[in-house]
């Protein structure tokens, strides 16, 4: 009697061995030989991964599968990850609400380009380019439903928000500053491609930029850090020509009745103090002295070298200055750096100097003229701008030099002196704190370097229209303001110190410089942060969210579409977790 054909299945087969287990999967055929049922082992299954032994077992049981490439097909992927971060933040720290409460595509663009200055900083119309339905870069258009984007759509809404200015920055401060509040207030400058600006003129080049127009940035920030105010002016203002604004601000736009400013000794100058910051209006301040007036208190005795024998720090008074508190310190490692750095421009003054002086000398050609040889010894003072410590004399026919010693030990003796000038009472403000708050300046410094050239790039700068350019500065000045939340959220995993502002408040002298926290120096050293966390700069961090992917998936043979997110990896879901967002928008 013959076989007859039977059906071929998978098994699990579970044999034991002493105490243990042994699990095996055998692909089987059933087959009858008479009235007979026989079972057949065609192969073992157990080296395969275990979603294949499934996939035959639910095949052989009559299941039918199509390839996924079949069925969907993605029809975009689109950079995501950075965006769900950035555009989360804003909307958690509820700036879409203050821009404008009622929803419009004007806002919708105005929250783009903030997102977009964070993500990729560019022109106008590359970020157009970027947000419109053909040209995605990122899904940031995706997400925020804008379509057909052209350049004067973006130019209207920076219009728009321009109008919106005030009544945003006022939201601001109510949020972050109250009466008595302490504020930084700097200036910077940035410099302007074309000439057709009226807010462009030559004024003080910060950036190296020989030849190039200027536009003035002031910038009102918290005690830690945190903008709440930018202003553009012409780039011919002086520093100090910017505070009025400033404090008419602060007084009227704000509300504030009691204000500290906080400015360095550029901006806070003698006459702006006696016209501008009058107490009596509930303005106080905290500045420092300007170096020659240091060596006038150390002439005059007023400041005696001696008080840094034992401390570092000490409060003076001067009828100079009646009804101030003058706070005196001595950083010993600052002085030593200016001393080496006045010893090296010295030494290489003497050097060009010497090869002029040579030159006058030689048989061959030598250099005469009263005129050349002044202009020669102007090339070299220009560059290293040390002329008052030496004594110069230039004739038709040679040119002699020496050394200023007096001068040179003059300043040499308050090297790493420095004064603060206050008008806040000590009951209200201990020198101590007084000290550190100037220092405080340093996070305007970083605001600067952020909005210049790290991440926001706000130059250079192209248009020609005086509020086209505010527009331009106030969106850098809130993206700056979304990165500075994003910063402090994400510390754990980037290379920041969290623990800098406790540290250094602890230490015994804030005249010091600032030090990392021993937490910081660890992950530094490992590259790590504290649960093991490959750590990022915050450029880079975003880089890394950029990976994770916004996908429009088709159905086959329908006009359907879904989207679907690509999984977060550790980090990326780290990024989340600490921001307090999901990547799914």
């Amino acid at each position: 009697m013959g076989k007859k054909r039977g059906a071929v299945h998978v098994v699990r087969h579970v044999r034991k061995h002493g105490d243990k287990e042994y699990e095996s999967w055998l692909l089987r055929r059933s087959y009858r030989v008479g009235h007979q049922v026989k079972k057949e082992t065609l192969a073992t299954l157990s080296h395969l991964p275990m979603e294949i032994i499934d996939l035959i077992r639910r095949s052989l049981a009559g299941e039918k599968f199509a390839l996924v490439d079949e069925i969907f097909e993605i029809e975009r992927s689109l950079p995501h990850g950075h965006v769900a971060a950035v555009l989360g933040t804003l909307r958690t720290l509820g700036l879409e609400e203050l821009l404008s409460k009622q929803s419009s595509r004007r806002r919708d663009l105005a929250v783009a380009m903030i997102v977009a200055r964070l993500l990729a900083p560019g022109s106008k119309l590359a970020t157009a380019r970027g947000l419109g339905s053909e040209t995605f870069s990122t899904s940031l258009g995706e997400v925020l439903s804008l379509e057909s984007v052209d350049v004067d759509a973006i130019y209207r809404a920076m219009d728009w928000l321009i109008s919106r200015q005030a009544r945003i920055e006022a939201a601001l401060a109510r949020r972050h500053l109250s009466d008595g509040a302490l504020v930084l207030y700097d200036v910077t400058s940035a410099y302007f491609e074309g000439r057709a600006c009226p807010l462009a003129k030559l004024g003080h080049n910060r950036d190296g930029k020989k030849g190039k127009l200027q536009i003035v940035i002031g910038l009102l920030c918290t005690a830690h850090g945190c903008p709440v105010s930018v202003e553009v002016f012409e780039g011919n203002t002086a520093d100090p020509k910017t505070l009025a604004a400033q404090i008419t601000k602060l007084r009227e736009r704000f509300g504030l009745k009691r204000v500290i400013v906080v400015g360095d000794r550029g901006m806070l100058t003698e006459a702006r103090l006696r016209e501008e910051m009058r107490p009596e209006e509930g303005l106080a301040w905290i500045t420092a002295l300007r170096a020659p007036t240091i060596r006038h208190l150390v002439k005059s005795g007023s400041l005696q070298m001696s008080l840094f024998d034992e401390q570092d720090m000490a409060g003076i008074t001067h009828p100079d200055f009646p009804g101030e508190r003058l706070i005196v310190c001595r950083n010993p490692l600052l002085a030593a750096e200016r001393a080496r750095k006045r010893m090296d421009l010295i030494e290489a003054t003497e050097k060009a100097l010497g090869e002029i002086r040579d030159a006058t000398a030689r048989r061959a050609r030598p250099v005469r003229g009263k005129d050349r040889i002044a202009l020669r010894v102007g090339r070299v003072i220009n560059r290293f701008k040390v002329e008052k410590y030496f004594h110069l004399r230039i004739t038709d026919l040679s040119l002699s030099f020496s050394r200023n010693e007096p001068r040179i030990a003059e300043d040499s003796a308050v090297d790493g002196v420095y004064v603060i000038r206050t008008s806040v009472p000590e009951d209200v403000l201990s020198s101590r704190d007084t000290v550190r708050m100037y220092k405080g300046l340093s996070a305007v410094e970083r605001a600067f370097r952020s909005l210049k050239s790290v991440d926001l790039k706000v130059r250079p700068i192209y248009h020609r229209l005086a509020d086209r350019v505010k527009a331009h500065v106030f969106l850098c000045m809130l993206a700056y303001y979304v990165e500075w939340h994003m910063r402090a959220a994400l510390a754990p995993i980037l290379f920041e110190d969290e623990l800098r502002a406790q540290t250094n408040e602890s230490r015994q002298s804030v005249v010091a410089p600032a030090t990392r926290s021993a937490e910081a120096h660890l992950k530094v050293a490992k590259r790590r942060g504290q649960d093991g966390t490959p750590l990022h700069s915050f450029s880079s961090l975003l880089a890394d969210l950029a990976t994770l992917t916004r996908n429009t998936v088709r159905v086959a043979s329908s006009e359907a579409t879904l989207i679907h997110y690509a999984h977060p990896t550790p980090v990326q879901a780290k990024a989340f977790a600490l921001l307090g967002l999901t990547h799914r928008l």
